[in-house]
């Protein structure tokens, strides 16, 4: 199932979802520049070939369990949120962003908004820590995690909390492409529980590449935000 876009209009402009949206993918796009002088950077963009200059950054820059469990590195909390492995990584979490940030955004306020994206990013590189702790792969903390996705599952869980009945024009296959709106609840729910069963089958990245986990705990995250402040206005509502 992919997203094509919610039937949920905004009230306000989503400024720090935008500004979000633009330094990932030019934090992207600026890593990758010296690949831009050979010839090999189709490739690269599409992942079927290693750049030295994204593995450098991914080194320096992405959060690797070791260090940071030694307290070092810890500025990679931040600096892995901004880092991609190739474009569909980043597409497909920038697709995310932009579907669901502009309605989290509209709902929390935009300082809010960023302070809790940022938190749920955090909250998201914990939890894969905790997995790789739990790993039986001898290297499980010696494999650094990037991408924007532990934060922008925050969001979902923040938008499944918010707008559950919201309608979100889906992609899917069933027996050929169709179209289908989907309430929010019943979309990012399954989302949920496909992260939730591979995490539980994988359990580390180190085995799917895919940092489940971080998934899990970012939506997690931001569902415990979401019903924080779906009470609060609640109350200012009385």
């Amino acid at each position: 199932m992919i997203p094509i876009r919610d039937e949920n209009r905004s009230q306000t402009q989503p400024h720090v979802t935008r500004i979000l949206l633009i330094v990932n993918i030019v934090a992207f796009f600026v890593v990758l520049l010296p690949e831009f002088a050979g010839g090999n950077w189709f490739w690269v963009l599409l992942g079927f070939a290693q750049s030295p200059w994204l593995e450098k950054a991914i080194s320096s820059y992405g959060m690797t369990p070791y260090y940071v469990l030694h307290g070092e590195r810890l500025f990679t909390f931040l600096t892995s949120m901004f880092l991609h492995a190739d474009l569909w990584h980043l597409g497909g979490n920038m697709l995310f962003l932009y579907i669901f940030g502009d309605n989290v955004e509209d709902a929390f306020g935009h300082f809010r908004y960023l302070a809790f994206y940022l938190i749920s990013g955090f909250a998201a590189s914990i939890a894969f820590i905790g997995a790789q702790l739990l790993s039986s792969d001898p290297i499980a903390l010696l494999i650094p995690a990037i991408g924007a996705s532990g934060a922008i599952a925050g969001v979902l869980g923040a938008y499944i909390v918010l707008y559950p009945k919201a309608r979100i024009s889906t992609l899917v296959l069933i027996g050929w492409l169709m179209i289908v709106p989907l309430p929010a609840i019943l979309f990012l729910g399954l989302w949920f529980v496909f992260q939730l069963l591979y995490g539980l089958l994988t359990f580390a990245i180190a085995q799917t590449g895919i940092a489940y986990w971080a998934h899990i705990g970012g939506f997690v995250v931001g569902i415990l935000f979401g019903l924080v402040w779906r009470g609060r206005r609640r109350i200012r509502s009385i």
